[in-house]
C-alpha cells in the first residue's frame, strides 16, 4: 500500500493516506448511521466498492444464535425496543470511536488546556482513554461501592486540574475541571461517539431503545458535578446542543499537540503503535468535517474508499464474534481499574 501522511498543522504524522477535506457522508462524521434497506443495514452491507460488500450481508456469516453470543447485527439486544446502555457500552468496537472522542474533547480549548497543562498525557496518551472506560465501566455495570470507588478515583485527580487565569496567548480562559459545562461536553463526546460507532457496527439502534440509551448516558455526568437536569432533556435536544457546540469549537495548538501525540501512539507498546495509522485514518473519518479541519487534517474521497476498504473486513469478523470476546476489552479495563488507588 503506498503510503501516504496524515499531516496536523505542526508537523507530519506517518498513516495510510489522511487528508485532503471532502464531502464525505454525514452519517459517518457527525451523527449515527443512516437508515439503508428495511433493515438499516450497517457498514459492510451498503459501502460503495468495499471488497466485501457485494457478497456478505452483515450478520450472514456466522450467526449461529445468542447462546454462543453470536449475532445477526439486526438482533443485537441494543436494537430490540429493551435495549438498554449495558448492551452498547460494553462493547469493544467502541474503542475505535476512542480517539474521536479525546479529540472532539480538546477542541474545547479549556479541556485541551487542562490536558496540557495537568497530566502526564504526552508521555502516557493512552492511560487518559483507559482511565476514561474505566470509569464509564464502572459507572455503568458496577456495584454501587464500585460507582463510589470510581467517583472517587476521578475526583482526586480532578482536584488540581484548575486555572483562575485565561492562558497568556488568549486561547483559552480560566478552567476547572469541576466545571459542570466541561463535563457535560466530555460526557457527551462518549455518548455520541458510542452511539455513532455502535450504529456504523450494527446498524440503528431501535427508537424506543434509543431513547432510553440517550438518557441513561446520562450517569455519566451526573455521577460527577453535572446536574440532573443539565443533560439534554431528548435527543433532539442532544442534537441541537452537539451542532451548537460543533459549530463554535476551535481546536487550539494545545488540541493539535495532544492529537499528535494521540495519533502517533506516542508512549503506547510496539503493537498498539502498529495500528496507530488505521486509527487515525478512521478517526479523521469520524470527526465533523469542520472539527477535522480544524484539527489540520486533510480529506478526500480516495481516503475515504480506503478507509471503508480496511474498516469493512473487521466490522464484518467482529460481529460474529462471541459477546466474550466482543467485551474482552472491558474485562481486561476493569480489572486494571480495579486495582486503582480510590484515595
Amino acid at each position: 500500500m503506498r503510503r501516504s501522511r496524515l499531516r496536523c498543522r505542526d508537523r507530519l504524522v506517518a498513516a495510510p493516506g489522511v487528508l485532503r477535506l471532502a464531502d464525505a457522508p454525514a452519517a459517518h462524521l457527525d451523527g449515527p448511521a443512516r437508515r439503508v434497506g428495511d433493515r438499516g443495514e450497517p457498514i459492510g452491507s451498503h459501502m460503495r466498492r468495499s471488497w466485501c460488500a457485494s457478497t456478505v450481508r452483515p450478520g450472514a456469516i456466522g450467526g449461529l444464535g445468542r447462546e454462543t453470543g453470536r449475532m445477526r447485527p439486526w438482533t443485537h439486544p441494543a436494537r430490540r425496543s429493551g435495549g438498554s446502555i449495558r448492551d452498547v457500552a460494553g462493547e469493544g468496537i467502541l474503542l475505535a470511536a476512542g480517539a474521536r472522542a479525546i479529540l472532539l474533547q480538546v477542541a474545547d480549548p479549556s479541556v485541551a488546556r487542562g490536558v496540557a497543562e495537568h497530566s502526564d498525557f504526552a508521555t502516557r496518551p493512552l492511560d487518559r482513554l483507559e482511565g476514561t472506560l474505566g470509569y464509564i465501566y464502572a459507572v455503568v455495570f458496577g456495584s454501587p461501592d464500585e460507582v463510589a470507588r470510581a467517583r472517587r478515583i476521578v475526583g482526586r485527580a480532578h482536584a488540581p486540574v484548575r486555572s483562575t487565569v485565561a492562558a497568556a496567548d488568549g486561547s483559552a480562559p480560566a478552567y476547572s475541571a469541576y466545571d459542570p459545562e466541561l463535563q457535560l461536553w466530555v460526557a457527551a463526546t462518549v455518548y455520541q461517539s458510542a452511539v455513532t460507532m455502535f450504529e456504523l457496527c450494527f446498524g440503528p439502534l431501535h427508537e424506543e431503545a434509543a431513547d432510553r440509551i440517550h438518557r441513561q448516558y446520562a450517569v455519566l455526568g451526573t455521577a460527577l458535578q453535572v446536574p440532573d437536569g443539565m443533560w439534554p432533556e431528548d435527543r433532539a435536544a442532544f442534537r441541537a446542543y452537539w451542532d451548537a457546540r460543533i459549530a463554535t469549537l476551535e481546536p487550539t495548538a494545545d488540541a493539535r499537540r495532544i492529537a499528535r501525540t494521540l495519533l502517533e501512539g506516542q508512549g503506547a507498546p510496539k503493537a498498539v503503535r502498529v495500528s496507530m495509522p488505521l486509527v487515525a485514518l478512521v478517526t479523521a473519518w469520524l470527526l465533523p468535517p469542520r472539527i477535522r479541519a480544524g484539527f489540520g487534517m486533510r480529506w478526500d474521497a480516495r481516503l475515504e474508499r480506503r478507509c471503508t476498504r480496511l474498516l469493512t473486513p473487521v466490522l464484518v469478523v467482529y460481529r460474529v464474534l462471541p459477546r466474550l470476546v466482543r467485551e474482552a476489552p472491558r474485562t481486561v479495563i476493569t480489572r486494571r481499574y480495579r486495582r486503582r488507588d480510590a484515595g
